[in-house]
């Protein structure tokens, strides 16, 4: 009678996938956080699952890491810092209407990993966020009666 080896099942590999975020809006600096920067940053976290060594690798320090993080309009940088860290949101994350302008603008940056490192970064069009949007506005119009909008940078169009 012959016995079979038993296989061990196949693990996982610890992939991680790093969401598209809206960067946070900043005044453009070199030796700031910008939005290469951001993506380049999130995608170090996924691989080290540290905040220190993923903020060292980017030539930044931990602590402006998050400052980043508690600014203003930085909802979706730390909803993808939380998704990479496997942090669970409780509820739904309500997306402003100045961030639906912002990516409906400037597009989402989707960091891209391959074999668990961060290897590029692709900045992604948001149409999602550009139909909300204008949505938004146009409702805004039907409710005025004279006048143009504006909100987040755009004139509402005439209907």
């Amino acid at each position: 009678m012959r016995m079979e080896a038993r296989r061990k099942p196949r693990r996982k590999t610890g992939h991680v996938r790093v969401p598209a975020f809206a960067p946070v809006p900043l005044r453009g600096r070199r030796d700031g956080w910008t939005p290469d920067r951001q993506a380049r940053f999130l995608g170090a976290l996924a691989e080290t699952r540290s905040v220190e060594a993923a903020a060292r690798r980017v030539g930044m320090a931990r602590e402006t890491a998050y400052r980043l993080r508690r600014r203003p309009g930085a909802g979706g940088f730390a909803a993808a810092w939380d998704k990479v860290l496997g942090r669970i949101a409780m509820k739904r994350r309500k997306v402003t209407l100045e961030e639906r302008a912002q990516r409906a603008r400037h597009g989402l940056l989707k960091p891209r990993m391959y074999g668990g490192r961060h290897v590029a970064t692709e900045r992604k069009r948001d149409d999602r966020a550009l139909v909300s949007l204008l949505g938004h506005y146009f409702r805004v119009r039907r409710g005025r009666a004279s006048g143009g909008a504006t909100e987040g940078g755009f004139a509402c169009p005439s209907v």
